[in-house]
């Protein structure tokens, strides 16, 4: 009798690390663990790797009625709105999407980090150095908010809280979220090229500038749009106002004046755009090509007359002091003798020999050789 079960039976082996599932005719019966188990002809055994996720050859809700098993096995449901991050023996292995994933307990140590992406914020104990791995980065929003910068966080378009310098992640769902950022640094704007009249109708044009800071973001980038644009168009008007009641002349002369008068002007209006003017000036003031030239003929008519009074005045004062000199040597001989003396010896640096008589004056005789007579 013993020998005739042996033979409507069979043996089968199960090894450490290993679990088998029993069926006869298609319906599960039990759950065999590692030894030697005897089973009749009629039944199969699905043989499982304890160390690899569990696929159900049927509906799990029915292997699962079955106590033993269900010991055996870790059911992970995950929900749409939601992600789990799987960790094996303590590093971290994948993210496991919206579905149902089953495992083996007992052979390999498992830990399952589930996290809500119906909210915006990450609350959950996540290593940071995660956020780089792609299994996790694309369900989540990142913005990078510099050291010298400053944002404002909009969650569907409404105003959140102020951003300081830092890296800050949300999950990724239906939610809008934005940042706007600001440079808090001293910054330049430059007007360039701007072509304006003086009041005396001459075209100029100027380049000028503007050093300020951003000191209240929130006015600067929620009560404004494009502050840094409003804050050179009204640098422009200012600058155009200004520069209308000067002649050229005048603008010339008083740069510096008209650039305090622009930044005394234009605090009141930068204030309301959240920034602070720290200087203004005029850097260049540069004339079109016909007022250039005009502007060169006055400099070089200018000029010639500046050089013709000054020739007048060498004059006037070269002929004012022959005639004094004429005066003294009228009243002194003396002084008309060492004169002719000074003259012969200044034509004697220049002449090899001169021959003169006795009769009458040296000075009168020069004067009758180098005229000819």
């Amino acid at each position: 009798m013993f020998n005739q079960k042996l033979e409507t039976m069979k043996r089968v082996r199960i090894n450490a690390g290993k679990v088998g599932l029993v069926f006869k005719r298609g319906d599960f019966v039990k759950v065999i663990n590692q030894g030697t188990h005897w089973l009749w002809l009629n039944q199969r055994v699905l043989m499982y790797d304890l160390a690899n996720t569990f696929v159900a050859p049927i509906a799990l809700e029915i292997l699962l009625q079955d106590e033993t098993l269900a010991a055996m096995l870790e059911v992970v449901e995950v929900k749409d709105s939601e992600i789990v991050l799987l960790y094996e023996k303590g590093n971290f292995k994948t993210v496991l999407s919206a579905g149902r994933y089953v495992y083996w307990k007992g052979l390999i140590q498992r830990e399952f980090v589930r996290a809500d992406l119906s909210k915006i914020y990450i609350t959950e104990q996540i290593n940071k150095a995660l956020f780089s791995n792609y299994e996790l980065s694309k369900y989540i929003k990142a913005f990078e908010v510099a050291s010298y910068e400053k944002a404002v966080l909009m969650v569907d378009d409404v105003y959140t809280k102020t951003l300081d310098g830092g890296t800050y992640r949300f999950w990724r769902n239906d939610t809008t979220i934005k940042i706007a950022k600001a440079d808090l640094r001293q910054l330049q704007l430059e007007i360039a090229g701007q072509e304006l009249l003086t009041k005396d109708k001459a075209a100029i044009r100027i380049n000028f500038y503007t050093q300020y800071k951003v000191t209240d973001i929130e006015k600067a980038l929620l009560e404004n749009k494009d502050y840094e644009k409003q804050l050179y168009i009204a640098m422009q008007l200012v600058l155009r106002a200004y520069v209308g009641t000067y002649t050229l002349d005048e603008l010339l002369e008083r740069k510096d004046n008209i650039a305090e008068a622009v930044f005394e002007d234009v605090k009141i209006s930068a204030a309301k755009l959240g920034v602070t003017i720290l200087n203004t000036g005029i850097r260049d003031v540069i004339l079109t090509g016909d007022m250039k030239d005009i502007m060169n003929q006055v400099l070089v008519a200018q000029k010639k007359a500046q050089a013709n009074i000054i020739t007048r005045r060498e004059e006037t004062a070269s002929t004012r002091s022959l005639l004094n000199t004429a005066k003294l040597m009228e009243e002194n001989d003396m002084l008309y003798k060492l004169k002719e003396m000074e003259y012969v010896e200044k034509i004697a640096d220049k002449i090899g020999e001169i021959t003169v008589s006795s009769n009458g004056g040296v000075v009168t005789q020069l004067k009758e050789i180098f005229s000819g007579k």
